[in-house]
């Protein structure tokens, strides 16, 4: 193996031996601790440690690096206290994720490091969020993301880097080719000659590093990171290295060659360091037995810490607190200047007002900067804030999602916007197991607001038409917000850009342009969890939001003989459920109306709410009334036919008459 020494000095090259010697030897005492049954789970980085270790000791210890399993050495790069991390492995109340999570699946903002799920690829997208706030910042700081030669093949990998070539980012995109993704070979996952080749078609620039070479490593990256400063930019680094041991220890090696295992033997990078700095006379065989008594000694200490931790005692009132970041409503009271506009005249608003209330706000999405949306609410935008903060984005809703959550943690705010809420399946991913779950994980907050332009009767068909809240409204972690008139959609889009914690925020095309109202001109918030009774009376609670409280209002004034409560819930997630609990155990009946189809859908739940909380004040069943088991079509009578509002008024009488 060639060294370079370069410039460096003894105590540069034997501070890169001290860092790599760390995580190996936390390595060979987690394997024994494994054998004993004392660690449940060893993912294992041995042979790999010079990228971890070279990365980490080149990028200043507040730049942000994203690490997968098999980086223990970022870990103790950034002088992470041992015990602390032994804690996290084992479980323990005092690690980073109290016992939520294991392994390297956390982050912590005191170290600068976001770890991974166990999804691979949004991390990498949440690089780009991360690289887009120091530039915005004009710090000059550099990001560096890990992902495996198998999670290249992810349509996360490919839409992070577009997305940071088109934007200019300064991120390292870290490949760590190991050769195997768990069993799967690398002939078996691509077919081009070298990952590196893939910047090629990003128009990025891209290196091939040998892996175990801890000072190519080291001098390549403090180049780059001096290069990026100057000129931000993507560089897509493949890191040609080798995993000794299995995926996972029980998963061992049995599947890869001898003579494979055997060649790369001979280049482990620690053993060939080490001989190199005997060479150059930098290191004594007494420095190293110092050295390496002196890690062992810390490692034995640090793990009776951890063992003297007291048990893990359950916590119920922690586990469903720290499921949300903690979030104050503070209430803006609306000024009596009213103007009369739309909904999209009112979302429009909110955004602006949001905009100049927040500098630190950033919107993203198709289309939306100069040509100012699908629906035309961002037109005007840029004039006023600039691209920098109303940002066009390519067509890969998975990894702008994962970048607004990377904004998020570098100290902004974003809001994205599906142009239809249909689209968001391609965004799913991130929104449900990277957004929703991160406070509880390891207490970060993802203050994203993602806008979902949503529903039927504008004969869009099945891919512009969904109504799809139930979809979200099943995930702890997420906010689900879905008004149904102007003063409504102003109010809480503005709370839903204070509120730390991710929301989905749906808003019904065929109420853009439709419904008018009364709103005040200036800047308003609306709480989150409270219902709106439109109207009273004693016959019956009709329960519904977005489009169906329209269709309820006209059919309420077509039957005035019907005296019901009419409850626009507003807000899905968090739901106020004492205000549908006190209508109906004054009406005694209850109804309820989504445009979703049944199976499901959030009036399965209120109807079981109900059914289980106000049985005894029930003089009839709860009714159900959604659309149809099917796709929603595009022709009108279909639509029509699809759509429950037809239905609605039959299974109301019913109700009545029952």
């Amino acid at each position: 193996m060639d060294f370079n020494r370069q410039n460096l000095t003894n105590e540069q090259l034997l501070d890169l031996y001290k860092r790599l010697l760390k995580p190996r030897l936390i390595e060979e005492k987690m394997l024994i601790l494994l054998r004993q049954g004392k660690v449940s789970k060893w993912f294992s980085g041995i042979g790999q440690e010079a990228i971890s270790v070279g990365i980490t000791a080149a990028l200043d210890k507040d730049e942000y690096i994203l690490p997968m399993h098999r980086n223990l050495g970022v870990f103790t790069g950034r002088d992470i206290p041992l015990h602390k991390l032994f804690s996290q492995w084992q479980g323990k109340k005092s690690g980073f994720t109290k016992g939520r999570d294991r392994s390297f699946h956390f982050g912590t903002q005191e170290y600068k490091i976001i770890g991974m799920i166990s999804h691979l690829g949004p991390q990498m997208g949440v690089a780009d969020g991360i690289a887009l706030a120091n530039k915005l910042k004009k710090n000059g700081k550099v990001t560096a993301v890990f992902t495996g030669e198998g999670a290249t093949s992810e349509g996360d990998f490919h839409e992070a880097l577009n997305i940071a070539a088109v934007w200019d980012l300064p991120v390292l995109f870290v490949i760590e080719n190991n050769g195997y993704g768990l069993s799967t070979p690398t002939n078996e996952q691509y077919r081009c000659e070298n990952l590196a080749d893939k910047g090629i078609g990003y128009g990025m620039e891209s290196h091939i590093l040998d892996g175990n070479n801890i000072l190519e490593v080291y001098t390549k990256i403090a180049e780059l990171k001096a290069s990026l400063a100057e000129n931000p930019r993507p560089v897509l680094l493949e890191f040609k290295t080798f995993r000794m041991r299995g995926h996972e220890e029980a998963s061992g090696t049995k599947y890869v060659p001898q003579e494979l295992m055997d060649m790369w033997a001979i280049k482990d990078p620690i053993a060939n360091y080490q001989s190199f700095l005997k060479q150059e006379g930098v290191l004594t065989d007494e420095q190293d037995e110092a050295f390496r008594a002196a890690i062992k000694q810390e490692i034995d200490s640090h793990w009776a810490i951890t063992q003297a931790e007291p048990d893990f005692v359950a916590n119920l009132e922690e586990e469903l607190g720290d499921m949300y970041e903690p979030f104050e409503y503070q209430e803006v009271s609306p000024s009596t200047e009213i103007e009369n506009i739309r909904v999209i005249d009112a979302i429009s608003g909110a955004l602006r007002e949001s905009m100049e209330r927040h500098s630190n706000l950033v919107i993203m999405g198709q289309d939306i900067a100069e040509y100012g949306g699908a629906f035309k609410i961002t037109d005007g935008f840029v004039a006023q804030f600039g691209k920098d903060r109303v940002r066009n984005t390519p067509i890969c809703e998975s990894a702008v999602v994962s970048a607004a959550n990377g904004l998020s943690i570098n100290g902004f705010k974003a809001v994205v916007e599906m142009q239809f809420a249909d689209f968001v399946s391609t965004g799913f991913n991130p929104i449900v197991n990277l957004l929703a779950k991160q406070h509880y994980r390891w207490g970060e907050k993802s203050d994203v607001v993602v806008r979902m332009p949503c529903g039927g009767g504008t004969q869009a068909g099945p891919f512009h038409s969904q109504t799809n809240e139930a979809w979200f409204t099943k995930t702890p972690g997420l906010k689900v917000v879905y008004p149904a008139f102007p003063y409504d959609a102003k109010g809480l889009l503005n709370t839903a850009i204070n509120d730390p914690n991710p929301v989905l925020y749906f808003e019904h095309k065929l109420l853009y342009r439709s419904i008018y109202q009364d709103v005040p001109k200036d800047y308003f918030t609306l709480p989150f969890g409270k219902a709106s009774l439109l109207r009273e009376g004693s016959q019956v609670t009709i329960i519904t939001f977005g489009a169906g409280v329209h269709w309820a209002i006209e059919l309420l004034d077509k039957h005035p003989e019907i005296s019901a409560d009419l409850i626009d819930l507003r807000s899905l997630q968090p739901l106020d459920t004492e205000a549908i609990l006190n209508s109906v155990k004054k009406t005694n009946r209850a109804i309820i109306l989504q445009e979703d189809t049944l199976f499901g859908g959030i009036a399965s739940d209120i109807s079981a709410l109900i059914m289980e909380q106000a049985f005894e004040y029930l003089d009839a069943p709860v009714q159900r009334v959604g659309s149809l088991e099917t796709a929603i079509p595009f022709m009108k009578t279909l639509e029509d036919q699809y759509l429950p509002k037809a239905r609605f008024e039959t299974a109301l009488k019913e109700l009545i008459a029952y």
